[in-house]
């Protein structure tokens, strides 16, 4: 490596240590304000991917499965809608890990998907 280029950090996640795992991508970053959250938003919708909210446990949330909470909103267009229903599945789900899917029905997959809610009991595992 040059002396210009800096050196790629390495993240020590570990199974075996709660306290250093990751939530996708945007978990590597400083946690995401209200703002943020609702420029994701914008960005989601904009793209005319479909909103869905998940949730599950601290404990389990390094598995493929989240619980959905209720059915993805196809065709939502109004983003304090989408975070309504963030908020709301946060307040029925306290100590879970809350996090915002993007599908794109042209592609049909996930075009994005972000942790917006860590849990109380999920913040020791950070």
């Amino acid at each position: 490596m040059s002396a210009e280029t800096p050196a790629i950090q390495d993240y020590r996640s570990r199974l075996s240590d709660p306290a250093s795992r990751r939530l996708g991508t945007f978990s590597y970053l400083p946690a995401m304000t209200p703002e943020r959250i609702r420029r994701q938003v914008e960005y989601l919708l904009a793209q005319g991917w479909s909103p869905a909210v998940e949730h599950t446990e601290p404990e389990r949330a390094t598995d493929h499965y989240w619980y959905m909470w209720k059915l993805p909103l196809f065709g939502e267009t109004s983003v304090d809608s989408v975070l309504a229903e963030v908020e709301a599945c946060r307040e029925a789900n306290p100590n879970h890990h809350v996090r915002l899917v993007g599908y794109d029905k042209l592609r049909q997959t996930q075009g994005t998907a972000m942790l917006v809610h860590r849990s109380a009991a999920g913040n020791a595992a950070r």
